[in-house]
Order: structure tokens, then C-alpha cells, then sequence
């Protein structure tokens, strides 16, 4: 101890020079009263006490009393790469400056070490063939890694230009660059597998892959049976084979129940041509709206039962128009595989032509399906590509089928081709992830992977892939716009209303039934003026008003006129086979005259008649001798053979007057040439039998 201060120990040195027992006193640069900076001292060290230090407030620079965040400390790596878009994409530099335009990627030497000797690095980042300009999304997480971790970095390519395998027992590509210490790490695409872990070290993943195939669409024509493809197989068996023909079997057997219609007869009413093949007739062109002549039932609950059907094929109509219009287009086609283990795949030859597909030699997926699938490992080694992109440009022009690689790379290549003909398909097989990669027990390894876990949770990486690998193109939405053929379950409600249809329509022809039974009689004695039941139905007020059949039956004996030329054609038809019957019933009465079987009385005839109608509307003579009826019976086989002309006058009767008359066309109604006598006249008194007819209306 010192004698002037016993505090203080005696004055030793060691032996390298230094004091043994060292005071230092501590100041600190602060401005006093006035404000001006000045040194101060604020606390003392003794090397020799255990507790030595004594130190008062600090005033840190800012006036701030807790000191400024530390600098890290700055260090330099040395970092390969290989090229893939769009994790890292190259493209030249400015031939003028030598420089990447702002915000554009940084510089990356692809020259090799041997080319750099003796090189101008100045001059040489003008030429493209040394250096280029890198971007993508490895580059952005390596200037954010730069930036926030504070290091700066050269970055080359790797040599050799290949990702790296065992190839005759030695390392390539990537791994081999770490192992010989030309590099600190590896920043690209670079997958984790076990192989590669042997002799790198690498961080946790920063974006996960797999593998998977990519395929060309192509343009396909359209199906033969697309207009089959609206409905499935059992759709069409039902409507087919069930549904048309129940409902032409329910129209026909309500037709052949009602009593309007068939009333259970086995003969066909004659003004009714009706039967089970003219129903199917009327079924078919109902169903697909054909303009064709059908044969309407009469009954009531038959014509219900066709406006059911024809509810059914309005609505089976629609729904297969509105779906056929997906069908019937150009469709696109490719092959839509289930993944690696798809047989085309496992048994290329299996198919004509045979399936040719190819992956990148020496990367993580050669190694993979060479492990795995060694026999088609072996066979699609024929195909492989240089590079990914090679490769799809060989799948777009038709020269493979598929291109199996890294399913993220793919999936970014489909998104960015232009022609929107890329599809990437089947499951991901081998999932992994990319991995920044250092040598074994780096001293970088640690702080990398804090970092990587601070942009997963902060986001930043997910903001970096949306960025880049979003394209234009969508892969999927081909698959989910497919057209599916309609299932019978969804077709059902029709199938439901037809048979309510059938059924509603068997309760109606009970009510028809009961109608005609129970009712009609009580309405007939109520309503014989044709009242109220006219308001409610026209034909139901005939049907039971004397007045309206009897004036419907003379009608129909007196020739009205007809409102279809069709039916003006029949009426023609028979009118002219009622003429041509009188003529017979005159030539076989004038040879019954001749052979004096029978002789009529003229007058009694003549009074007989004009009791009945006006005598100027009948010819009649007072003496009609044989010799007349013998010169009518020459006219009337002249007429027969068309020998007579039209408007014939030189054959007169006894009387003076023309043995036959030319027809007066603008009459609608046909009148004879020969006197009413006989049955003909007998008829004209019988206008009660016309009642009678009630029961066929």
C-alpha cells in the first residue's frame, strides 16, 4: 500500500510491461450551464476491487440517458447460384453504365474464375457474356437478408451450370462448390432432400414444392354423341322405353274408356279415326314439337292427359336445350393423370402411340425418380431436357407428353405462358421445400433461419410469392367449367308430375263416367232450352238439348259448309257417290218400268210432295212412257263412260223438258235430276228418326 494513501497498493508491474493495480478515471463530454460542451468526470475504475467501478448519470449523444442501438458486425460471403424463373431470372446489363436499371435485380457474374483473370471488372460488367442483371424471388430475399443481417456478398453462377448429383461417385453442380470451399452459401431454388443433407447444411424451408407433370391442352372435336350427352344412360332408357310409352297408353285407354270417345267398344266410331299407333303418332310429335297432322282424341280425359304429356315434353324440352348448348362446342383435351403412379407413366408402351414424358438431368427430381422408379427413370432418360423451360417448350410443340419437375416451378410456367395451353395435373409426389444452403457447422446458419422465421411470421414471404408467381393464365378453371351430363335424380320432378299426370287422369275418367250415368239424364230434363249448360260448355249444352241436335242432325243432312278443305274434299267426294247411287237407283227403276214390274202413279206421287215443299223445286211429268225411260237409260250410260257432254239438252222426256240437268256449282247443297219418289221421298217425312241420333253426339 502506498504511504500517502493506504487505499492505493504499492506501484507493481508485470511481466509484460502493465501495471499490476490500475485507476482510471472516467469523463464524459457534456454541455454545462452555458451550454457549451465540456469534459466532466463522472466515475472512477480500480482494477483492484472486485466492485471498482463508480460510475454517475451518462449523457449519451442526442442528450438521450440510455445508450444507441449496437452496429452488427459487418461481414462479407461468397454465394453460387443456378438460374430458374422466377426465383431468379438473368437479363443483360446497360451496355453503357454497366449497371442494373433501378429497382431491377442486382449484378451476378456468370464468367467463370479462370475468365476473370486479367480482366477489367468495370469493362467486363458491359458484356453480357460476364455479367447480367438477376431478379426474382431469391434475389429479393437476398437483398432483405443483406439489408436487415448487414453483409455484403459476390454473386456467380456455379461453374459447371448444373444443380448438382453424385455422378461417378463425386458431387456436382452445387454441392460441389460448397464442399470445395469456393462458397459460403447457396441462394437459388435449391430443394432439401437426404442426399444432399449429407454434406450441406441448410435452413428451414422458405417455400414448399413437390413434384408434378405438366401437359399441353389440346383443341378436340366435337363428340358424335354430344346431343346425347345432355342426360345420362338412364334418363334417356326412362323416357324412351317408360315414359312415352305409358303416356300413349294412358291417352288411347282413357279414349277407349270415355264415353265420348271409344266407349268400350272394339270398333272405332266412323267420324273418329283413332287407334294405339296414331296415339304413339300424337305422343312423338307433342314431344318434339313437330308440325305434323295428328288425330286428336275426343274424350275429355284423354285430351287432359295429352295437355300432361305435353307439359312433360315442354319442360324435357327446355332443360336439354339449356344443357345441350354445353355440350355441343369444341372442347379442350389433354391427359388428365392421376400422378406418378399413373399407368401411361409406369407402362409408357401400353398405349398407341406411346406415352413420351422426360424430367432434368441431375436434379432433385432425376434423383428422385430414380430411387423410386428406377424401370421409368430408365425409359424416359431418352426424353429428358436441359432446363425446365426446355422442357415445356418440347410439351407445347407436341414432341412429349408430359414434363415431370418441381410442381411450384411448373405451376409458375403455366401461369406465364402466353397461350394459355399449359396445364399442370396429377397430385404432388415428394414434398419438400427450398432451402438456403451453407456448409456443414456454418456459424451463418442460425442467425439465416431466425430471419426466415421473422418473414413467415411477418408475412413477407408470403407477399414475396404472390408477387412472383402469379400469372395470367388460370390452370384450373378448365377443369371446373366441364359440362356434367344431368342424373336421373335431377330430371325426377318431371317424371313425378307424369305420373301424378296418369293418375289425375284416371280419377277424371270416373267423373266422365259418373257424368254420363248419373247426371247427363237429370241435366236433360232441367235444361231442355240449352240454358245455363251453354254458358259452362258448348258441347255439353248440345250434347243434352233436343233442339240444338235436332238443328246439329239437319245441318248435317242439308250440307253446310265446311271450314277445312279437307273436310270440303270428303263431302265433295260423297256428295258426287250420292249422285252417281240416284243415277243407279233411276237406270235399275227404268228397267224395272220396261219389264213391267212396276208402275208408278205420278200425281199421287206429285201430291205427296207438295205437301212437303214447294212443287217447282221438283221436275215432274204427267206421262212418262217407256220410251223415255228406255232414251234416259242410254244417257245414263253415256254418262258413265264420260261420252255425253256436260250440259247435254238433246234428250228430252215426254214432258219437253231435259232428261238430264247440268249441276248448278254455286249451290252448296247437291240437288237430283230425277224426281223424288220412293224411298228417297219417304225420307223427307221421317224428321223424328232425326231425334234419335242424341245418343251418337
Amino acid at each position: 500500500m502506498s504511504a500517502d494513501n493506504p487505499k492505493v497498493p504499492y506501484l507493481r508491474f508485470n511481466a509484460d510491461g502493465t501495471r499490476q493495480a490500475v485507476e482510471l478515471r472516467i469523463m464524459n463530454l457534456r454541455p454545462d450551464l452555458s451550454k457549451t460542451l465540456a469534459w466532466e468526470e463522472i466515475g472512477v475504475w480500480y482494477s483492484w476491487k472486485s466492485q471498482g467501478l463508480e460510475v454517475k448519470d451518462i449523457v449519451w449523444p442526442g442528450y438521450a440517458h440510455v445508450p444507441p442501438n449496437g452496429i452488427p458486425e459487418k461481414f462479407h460471403l461468397k454465394i453460387v447460384f443456378m438460374e430458374e424463373p422466377p426465383f431468379i431470372n438473368m437479363a443483360p446489363t446497360n451496355p453503357v453504365t454497366g449497371k442494373c436499371p433501378a429497382d431491377k435485380g442486382v449484378l451476378c457474374r456468370i464468367a467463370t474464375d479462370a475468365m476473370m483473370i486479367g480482366v477489367n471488372v468495370t469493362e467486363a460488367t458491359r458484356n453480357s457474356s460476364y455479367y447480367r442483371c438477376c431478379s426474382g424471388f431469391c434475389i429479393d430475399l437476398l437483398v432483405k437478408f443483406s439489408h436487415d443481417l448487414g453483409f455484403s456478398y459476390d454473386f456467380s453462377r456455379v461453374e459447371d451450370g448444373i444443380w448438382g448429383a453424385i455422378v461417378n461417385g463425386k458431387w456436382t453442380g452445387l454441392p460441389s462448390a460448397i464442399l470445395a470451399g469456393k462458397a459460403d452459401m447457396v441462394m437459388t431454388s435449391i430443394k432439401i432432400n437426404s442426399q444432399r443433407e449429407q454434406v450441406m447444411e441448410f435452413t428451414v424451408p422458405f417455400l414448399d414444392t413437390g413434384i408434378a407433370m405438366v401437359v399441353s391442352k389440346r383443341t378436340g372435336i366435337i363428340s358424335p354423341t354430344a346431343f346425347l350427352e345432355p342426360f345420362d344412360l338412364a334418363s334417356w332408357m326412362l323416357v324412351a322405353f317408360v315414359a312415352i310409352q305409358v303416356a300413349a297408353v294412358a291417352i288411347f285407354l282413357f279414349e277407349w274408356l270415355s264415353p265420348s270417345g271409344y266407349n268400350m267398344k272394339m270398333q272405332p266410331p266412323r267420324d273418329h279415326p283413332f287407334s294405339l299407333f296414331r296415339t304413339l303418332w300424337l305422343v312423338w310429335a307433342i314431344l318434339f314439337q313437330a308440325a305434323v297432322n295428328v288425330d286428336c282424341p275426343k274424350g275429355f280425359t284423354a285430351r287432359f292427359m295429352g295437355n300432361v304429356w305435353a307439359m312433360f315434353a315442354l319442360i324435357f324440352l327446355a332443360i336439354y336445350t339449356a344443357n345441350l348448348a354445353a355440350f355441343m362446342i369444341t372442347r379442350e383435351e389433354f391427359h388428365d393423370m392421376s400422378g406418378l403412379d399413373d399407368k401411361r407413366l409406369q407402362n409408357p408402351t401400353s398405349v398407341k402411340p406411346r406415352f413420351k414424358f422426360g424430367t432434368m438431368l441431375h436434379g432433385h427430381t432425376d434423383v428422385v425418380l430414380k430411387s423410386a422408379f428406377p424401370e421409368m427413370h430408365t425409359y424416359m432418360r431418352q426424353f429428358n431436357q436441359t432446363n425446365a423451360l426446355e422442357g415445356v417448350k418440347a410439351v407445347k410443340k407436341g414432341q412429349l407428353d408430359a414434363f415431370i419437375y418441381d410442381a411450384t416451378v411448373l405451376e409458375y410456367l403455366t401461369g406465364q405462358d402466353d397461350e394459355c395451353k399449359l396445364l399442370t395435373v396429377g397430385s404432388w409426389y415428394a414434398l419438400t421445400g427450398y432451402g438456403v444452403a451453407f456448409p456443414r457447422n456454418s456459424k451463418y446458419l442460425k442467425m439465416f433461419n431466425n430471419q426466415i422465421l421473422k418473414y413467415r411470421e411477418s408475412g413477407e414471404l408470403e407477399r414475396l410469392s404472390r408477387f412472383w408467381f402469379t400469372g395470367a393464365c388460370k390452370p384450373d378453371q378448365p377443369k371446373n367449367s366441364s359440362s356434367e351430363p344431368l342424373a336421373l335424380e335431377q330430371f325426377m320432378s318431371t317424371f313425378v308430375m307424369l305420373g301424378f299426370g296418369v293418375v289425375l287422369g284416371g280419377i277424371l275418367l270416373a267423373l266422365e263416367h259418373m257424368y254420363f250415368k248419373h247426371i247427363r239424364k237429370h241435366l236433360v230434363k232441367r235444361d231442355m232450352t240449352g240454358g245455363c249448360c251453354n254458358l259452362i260448355s258448348m258441347s255439353m249444352g248440345k250434347s243434352i238439348t233436343m233442339r240444338e241436335v235436332v238443328r246439329e242432325a239437319q245441318e248435317q243432312y242439308n250440307g253446310s259448309h265446311c271450314n277445312d278443305p279437307l273436310c270440303d274434299t270428303d263431302l265433295w267426294r260423297v256428295k258426287h257417290e250420292l249422285d252417281m247411287a240416284k243415277l243407279r237407283i233411276v237406270d235399275l227403276e227404268t228397267q224395272m218400268v220396261s219389264h213391267g214390274i212396276v208402275r208408278r202413279d205420278r200425281r199421287y206421287e206429285l201430291r205427296r210432295q207438295a205437301s212437303i215443299e214447294d212443287s217447282d223445286a221438283v221436275h215432274v211429268c204427267d206421262d212418262y212412257s217407256a220410251e223415255a225411260f228406255r232414251r234416259k237409260r242410254q244417257v245414263v250410260a253415256l254418262l258413265s263412260r264420260g261420252s255425253v257432254p256436260e250440259h247435254s239438252d238433246f234428250f228430252n222426256d215426254d214432258c219437253g223438258e231435259p232428261l238430264l240437268r247440268p249441276r248448278d256449282m254455286t249451290q252448296d247443297i247437291v240437288r237430283s235430276n230425277e224426281p223424288i219418289r220412293g224411298p228417297l221421298l219417304a225420307m223427307r217425312h221421317r224428321g223424328r228418326e232425326v231425334a234419335e241420333l242424341e245418343t251418337v253426339l
